[in-house]
């Protein structure tokens, strides 16, 4: 782990610490609106098309964030039911996401957080304090530090959706001629 990775992990584990499972739901909610935003800004006729080629798409973008969802939810969910966590999969290959609006991935990410934040919502706050979320880069983390890790996932993809729909845009103006 880096110095950066340090750094964060320690923010989540903080956090998670002072914060009620209610108060770290309604920041992910407010970064979920972030990157509904961000992804809603890139234009919807380029979403699947990649500002440079070694970049991720809109769509791709969306896709990662959706599986990874998956994964860290259904972890959350394991350690609230008593259960071990799932093996980690190996990482998805966004290239061959089906190719969707950025209004369908934002639905369909909130319908999956949704029945998680219910799940959350209704768990004792105390409940699986030894179960862990294996993270790849932050090592094992307690269901509420991974909860509030989602919302950095959500903030880090949404800056990286501003920065699509501003290079499309920019690529867009310079083959029209008119300036961005």
């Amino acid at each position: 782990m880096n110095e950066e990775q340090a750094r964060i992990r320690s923010y989540l584990v903080a956090q998670a610490a002072k914060l009620t499972p209610a108060a770290i739901v309604e920041k992910v909610r407010a970064a979920m609106a972030d990157l509904r935003a961000a992804a809603l800004a890139v234009p919807p006729a380029r979403f699947a098309e990649r500002p440079e080629p070694q970049e991720w798409s809109g769509n791709e973008v969306l896709a990662h964030v959706l599986a990874a969802d998956g994964y860290f939810g259904g972890g959350i969910r394991d350690a609230l039911a008593g259960r071990p966590a799932g093996p980690r999969l190996p990482r998805e290959r966004v290239e061959d996401a089906p190719r969707q609006s950025a209004e369908t991935w934002c639905a369909a990410l909130a319908r999956q957080r949704e029945a998680l934040f219910a799940d959350v919502l209704g768990a004792d706050p105390g409940a699986a304090a030894d179960g862990r979320i294996d993270h790849p880069m932050f090592g094992p983390l307690s269901w509420r530090e991974t909860l509030l890790f989602t919302r950095l996932h959500d903030l880090d993809h949404a800056g990286q959706l501003q920065k699509i729909a501003a290079a499309l845009a920019a690529a867009g103006s310079a083959r029209s001629g008119r300036p961005a």
